[in-house]
């Protein structure tokens, strides 16, 4: 009884949400956009540039998820964040509170 508790988490519930590669909702968008291009247009140009996209948007969620794979989270949470961090860097600035929003 010298040791404490150990919990082992599967490496497979730590990971994040990829699908090709990349952030699943991204992707899955991606696609639906890729489809609705494809049957909106019904010619073999509109097929030709619906699969061009495809293939693209893939490469670049790719490499995204390559490098960071929560990327897209941070990036939204970036955004709502911006009103209560401001780029201003002084040290006698002025203090912002919190968003009434947040509340």
């Amino acid at each position: 009884m010298d040791k404490p508790r150990e919990v082992v988490i599967h490496q497979s519930a730590n990971r994040p949400h990829l699908l090709l590669g990349g952030d699943r909702e991204l992707v899955l968008f991606s696609a639906l956009l890729s489809a609705m291009l494809i049957f909106a247009l019904v010619t073999w140009w509109g097929v030709l540039t619906g699969i061009v996209l495809w293939f693209l948007s893939v490469a670049i969620l790719s490499r995204m998820g390559k490098a960071d794979p929560l990327l897209r989270q941070v990036y939204l949470r970036h955004l709502r964040y911006r009103p209560f961090y401001p780029a201003k860097a002084a040290i006698h600035g002025r203090s912002i509170t919190t968003p009434r929003s947040w509340r």
